[in-house]
């Protein structure tokens, strides 16, 4: 841990504060402190819970989280229910006029958030969210493995899909739109010839947010050809490739193709990795000057089934 790192996170910590936490000024001027808020926030969102288990998981010391919810119960917002295994212990739960409550906390501050997303662009939306959740998935990495779900393509994907390697190839390896044409003349081709039978795209995605893709499409009657694999910088260290990977020899395999092929470059070593991993053996190298690039190392890899 470096002195750099510590100065960083708590610059960050300062900043958040003071911007994120105006989220919480109309909160504080409402009858509840922010504190309360969170804890109607938990047991708005479970069936049921004990105090012990709420103050473990809010991080509250137990005497004040007690009076944080006799005031609630005085209110007429929460109930207590004793287990029935041990009459000692209580279930607390919100009453409908505490969901009532709730629900309008919920939605001003839904709104307040859209406010502060209003002056920026979808992309820079799009940028802050990607952002947020490399900080979520870093700090709690034991939710990554089953934080987003493989999916068919929907209306805007295709789109997505040459918008996303066009930014990121040239942010990564600097190259220029002629490599983001490429990527959208492959896209046009496998709608305009796509074949259910015999072609795949997989859209990786969490959270409504796509965090990567990749296709299988048809290069003879018993060649298959992986393309335009891509995972998104914050969904990486989470398994995405390789799933995207797995899922494409599995669809080549119940296809009926006896091999897979695919064209890489020598530099993408991320990507070289997985497909060394998942059993794809390289063939063929070709030096190319592309996209504003000169020396670049085509290969070719391939896997038999």
């Amino acid at each position: 841990m470096t002195e750099n790192a510590i100065a960083g996170v708590r610059r960050f910590n300062r900043f958040y504060t003071r911007h994120l936490g105006l989220l919480g000024a109309s909160i504080l001027q409402s009858q509840f402190s922010l504190t309360e808020v969170r804890v109607l926030y938990e047991l708005a969102h479970r069936d049921s819970v004990s105090a012990s288990d709420l103050s473990k998981d809010l991080g509250l010391d137990p005497g004040y989280l007690s009076r944080i919810l006799r005031g609630f119960q005085a209110r007429g917002l929460v109930q207590k229910t004793a287990e029935l295994t041990d009459r000692r212990r209580s279930r607390l739960e919100l009453k409908e006029k505490g969901k009532e409550i709730f629900a309008q906390l919920d939605q001003r501050q839904c709104d307040e958030v859209a406010v502060m997303l209003s002056p920026l662009s979808p992309k820079q939306q799009h940028e802050l969210c990607a952002a947020m959740r490399s900080i979520e998935t870093i700090l709690s990495p034991e939710r990554a493995p089953t934080s987003y779900v493989l999916r068919p393509p929907q209306p805007g994907d295709m789109g997505w899909v040459v918008h996303r390697h066009g930014t990121l190839y040239w942010q990564e390896y600097g190259y220029d739109e002629r490599f983001e044409a490429l990527v959208a003349e492959i896209v046009a081709n496998f709608v305009q010839d796509f074949d259910p039978k015999r072609d795949r795209c997989w859209i990786a995605e969490r959270d409504g947010e796509n965090l990567g893709c990749v296709f299988l499409v048809k290069k003879s009657k018993t060649v298959a050809k992986l393309r335009l694999l891509l995972v998104e910088p914050s969904a990486r260290g989470l398994g995405t490739g390789g799933r995207l990977i797995s899922e494409c020899i599995r669809f080549a395999r119940q296809a009926g193709y006896k091999k897979i092929t695919l064209w890489t470059q020598s530099e993408l070593d991320a990507a070289r990795h997985l497909y060394e991993k998942a059993g794809f053996l390289l063939v063929k190298k070709t030096s190319h000057d592309s996209w504003s690039r000169r020396g670049l190392l085509a290969e070719v890899w391939e896997m038999k089934l």
